[in-house]
């Protein structure tokens, strides 16, 4: 059996979490994914030129399918938090760094990791 390259693996565990996320919102549509296949096919080039950046891919790709749902579906994903006022959407914390999680800036709340909005029912303070 053939050993998946680490920087293949880390790709594919960006894109998972990712993909996971779209599914709880449901917004998994074809195109959305095809976002996160580009998405992908990027970062394997930024990743390739830094290895030590593997631990942040799940951020990025993350950032990156927010950044071009905005364009053509809109904010993603929105808070579960707030329950009143404009909806607005969660963001990647940190920008740039291993264990990216959603945050809402406007309740000061960690909400789920990249990866794990579907178990997000809101209001969990894991600061």
């Amino acid at each position: 059996m053939e050993s998946i390259d680490p920087l293949e693996q880390s790709l594919h565990t960006a894109r998972a979490r990712v993909l996971a996320d779209l599914a709880a919102g449901e917004v998994a549509a074809a195109d959305v994914v095809s976002m996160v296949e580009d998405s992908v096919v990027q970062r394997r080039w930024w990743v390739e030129q830094w290895p030590e950046g593997a631990e942040f891919l799940a951020c990025l790709v993350a950032q990156d399918v927010q950044d071009a749902l905005l364009e053509t579906y809109g904010r993603w994903p929105l808070c579960p938090v707030c329950g009143s006022g404009d909806p607005h959407a969660l963001e990647v914390e940190p920008e740039l760094g291993p264990d990216p999680h959603w945050v809402c800036h406007k309740a000061g709340v960690k909400v789920a990791a990249v990866g794990s909005l579907g178990t997000a029912s809101g209001g969990t303070s894991s600061s």
